[in-house]
């Protein structure tokens, strides 16, 4: 179920509106909370079918939106519609239509890459026999070979590892992905594979993925709109051609140096 727009009969997979998320610390014993607004009223539409990329250097608030998104934080402003269902309201619901990746994707790391999927498939309701034919489907297609299958998690690389969490968002073909920089310190080969392999799911089954990065190439490559996101607030969107038409630039990142005045390449040690 997705939301029809009023304009052209669009139908919308994701509708933001006015998104606001503060977080409140207490900085001393005796100090007063201190606010910081991770997201600052946020508005945007995904279509659906449509790879859409939120771009914005460490610290502007696209791990937060996703998370907003994927239900394990509450907003505190703005309305959430995800294929036509509210959030908080429906975020029950909401969950199993969605499949989310994020940088540090959490397993159990002495268990094998079979074990974490399968028991990740018995939360979902899977059978543990349909569900290691998809795994192993998927696996094969991004490069992983079978006989690692049974290998435990820690013995696994960095890449490795995240195409196992791209394996397990995918396990029931959710109509939805929440993609929050997947790619992110992966090897060149690793990032490539993960790259095609999301070219051609979305191809083949029309999913809808929302996709924050600060790889620029990668936004490029995969994102038919893209958001630029800067202290919490979009600051511009378009195709990566009309962002940069509307910079002056020929460069995408130039461009969202040009329209947010912030460098993507931020510091790696900020919040997110």
């Amino acid at each position: 179920m997705v939301v029809e727009s009023t304009e052209n009969n669009v139908k919308q997979a994701i509708r933001v509106e006015g998104l606001r998320k503060v977080f409140r610390k207490r900085e001393g014993f005796r100090a007063k909370l201190k606010e910081e607004w991770a997201l600052k009223g946020v508005s945007f539409q995904v279509a659906d079918g449509e790879t859409y990329g939120l771009l914005g250097p460490n610290g502007s608030g696209k791990s937060t939106l996703i998370r907003i998104l994927s239900t394990l934080l509450i907003a505190d402003g703005g309305e959430v519609w995800l294929l036509g269902m509210r959030l908080p309201q429906e975020e029950a619901a909401i969950r199993h239509l969605i499949g989310r990746v994020s940088v540090d994707a959490a397993f159990y790391k002495k268990l094998s890459a079979r074990e974490n999927l399968l028991y990740a498939a018995q939360l979902y309701g899977l059978e543990a026999r349909t569900a290691e034919r998809r795994a192993m489907e998927i696996l094969e297609r991004l490069g992983i070979e079978s006989r690692r299958f049974n290998d435990p998690l820690e013995e696994m690389s960095r890449g490795m590892q995240q195409k196992i969490a791209i394996t397990r968002s995918l396990l029931t073909n959710p109509p939805l992905l929440l993609l929050d920089e997947p790619t992110t310190g992966l090897d060149p080969k690793s990032r490539r594979d993960v790259q095609g392999f999301l070219e051609d799911h979305r191809k083949e089954n029309g999913t809808t993925i929302l996709l924050t990065t600060h790889d620029m190439a990668e936004a490029e490559r995969l994102c038919e709109r893209i958001g630029f996101l800067a202290h919490g607030r979009l600051v511009a969107e378009g195709t990566a051609d009309e962002l940069k038409y509307q910079a002056g630039s020929e460069d995408l990142e130039e461009a969202f140096i040009g329209l947010t005045g912030e460098d993507i390449k931020a510091d790696e040690e900020m919040g997110k």
